[in-house]
């Protein structure tokens, strides 16, 4: 189920907002009026607008006399919006992902100039997902992956097992790939020191 997410560097548009209060009704229609502002980072206010356009609109239905007795139904049309919202927003997300794996394409084909010919990917993360999916576009080959969440060991990762950083000197790739955006400082502090002096750390990013 998609869930709605609130973006630092994409302006949420009306038809964004009216989509996640569809996807929060759908699957909860009893579902407060605060409940919903909180998911989809709507003011109370705001919420109460969008529910009077939506039923306006014959997508919702609205039952009870109060805020805490109110439940919302989609209403047939209401549910065939949310499936072609659905297709729409997913079309553009798969857009953003290819446009994000083009740029790190284009990092790695810079790595693989360098003479780096394989990589571990630290992090087995939705991020490292898009970085492997990105590398299987390059000739460079990934020789592990590593992470240092313990329930992970072991778990497979397209076909990798997934390991303990301890064993990336172990591995011997020709670079170390930190797959995390949020945590890659962290990462790369935990690394100093203890990784082979021959095996370079790369992170996605180069500006």
């Amino acid at each position: 189920m998609v869930e709605p997410y609130k973006s630092q560097y994409l302006d949420p548009s009306k038809q964004y907002r009216r989509f996640s209060l569809l996807l929060c009704i759908n699957k909860d229609p009893e579902i407060s009026q605060k409940l919903l502002g909180e998911k989809t980072c709507l003011s109370s206010s705001m919420v109460n607008n969008y529910i009077k356009e939506l039923s306006k609109d014959g997508l919702l239905m609205v039952s009870g006399t109060s805020n805490r007795s109110m439940t919302y139904h989609l209403t047939p049309k209401g549910r065939e919006c949310l499936s072609q919202s659905f297709l729409g927003f997913s079309a553009e997300i798969v857009q953003f992902y290819a446009s994000v794996r083009r740029e790190i394409v284009e990092i790695l084909a810079e790595s693989y100039l360098e003479g780096i010919r394989t990589m571990v990917l630290y992090g087995a993360s939705d991020t490292a997902e898009i970085v492997y999916s990105a590398i299987q576009k390059t000739e460079l080959v990934v020789t592990g992956v590593v992470d240092n969440d313990s329930n992970k060991t072991g778990k497979l990762f397209f076909g990798s097992v997934i390991q303990s950083p301890s064993r990336i000197n172990e591995i011997r790739p020709d670079a170390l790939i930190v797959t995390s955006f949020a945590r890659q400082n962290e990462i790369l502090a935990s690394l100093e020191g203890n990784v082979d002096k021959n095996i370079q750390i790369k992170v996605i990013s180069r500006f």
